[in-house]
């Protein structure tokens, strides 16, 4: 027995399934540019029980702290003054250097190489963080205590 193909009538036209993909490439006619500023991706949700006035009390904590009053002062305007850079310690320095820190809603957050992590400098705040993530009754991270 031999399979012959034999083409028929209907489907001449090339569908968009059996055309190979093109580079988004210039000189493609479906280019679209990417975009200049990265997005920053949700790569994961947590829900807490955490409202509004924590994160107002994350923000009053900035000006308590050096390094976060002088950042959220650099990244509030995108400005490149030297002077408030050289203030930085030497670690938040390099970080800053880096691209690291982004500022949303006030909020200082740090990147490293996977996801990005909102910045406590508060002993206080570091410490309700700890408590609603770990031994709430609504946490999902309970001590192994209380999970077995």
């Amino acid at each position: 027995m031999t399979i012959v193909h034999k083409a028929g009538n209907i489907h001449k036209n090339a569908d968009g399934l059996s055309r190979w993909a093109l580079a988004n490439t210039p000189d493609n006619p479906a280019y679209v540019p990417l975009e200049a500023e990265p997005q920053i991706p949700i790569e994961g949700i947590n829900i807490t029980d955490i409202g509004t006035e924590f994160f107002e009390e994350v923000r009053e904590s900035y000006k308590q702290d050096k390094n976060c009053h002088i950042l959220t002062s650099l990244l509030d305007k995108d400005c490149k003054d030297t002077s408030l850079v050289n203030a930085l310690d030497e670690v938040w320095k390099n970080s800053y250097s880096e691209g690291r820190f982004h500022l949303f809603d006030g909020i200082i957050y740090h990147r490293t190489k996977h996801y990005y992590v909102a910045k406590l400098c508060s002993r206080l705040l570091i410490d309700t963080i700890i408590h609603e993530c770990h031994d709430s009754i609504c946490s999902g991270h309970l001590s192994k205590d209380r999970t077995l």
